[in-house]
């Protein structure tokens, strides 16, 4: 089941208060690296974009996690990019009990595994 309006709403003022405010890119920047997120069914993925090196007029995305929400456990599941683009489960800590507790996880970024 998708999220609904309201779950919506809390989840976009979770991630400027406890993410995007501390994370977004200096005012100087902002023409050469923006923040996005998705919010698709139970899940929530963050990215950055930014101009592509030889096509500056394309921009790309650099997914930074994806974070999955389960209704039947109240768990949100991360999960982060390999080489291989595809989003494998972040091993070191694989749920949280909160989006607020995954975001900090996110900022942490302990191993290397969300922001290089």
């Amino acid at each position: 089941m998708a999220f609904t309006e309201e779950e919506v709403e809390r989840i976009l003022e979770v991630l400027e208060d406890e993410f995007w405010s501390k994370r977004r890119p200096p005012l100087h920047l902002r023409n050469k690296v923006r923040e996005g997120q998705r919010i698709e069914n139970q899940a929530v993925e963050l990215y950055f974009e930014r101009p592509a090196f030889r096509k500056p007029d394309t921009w790309i995305e650099e997914s930074i996690v994806k974070i999955r929400y389960v209704r039947k456990t109240n768990r949100w599941k991360l999960y982060w990019m390999r080489a291989d683009l595809k989003w494998h489960g972040y091993v070191p800590y694989p749920e949280a009990e909160s989006l607020s507790e995954a975001l900090a996880v996110v900022q942490e970024n302990e191993y290397g595994c969300f922001f290089g």
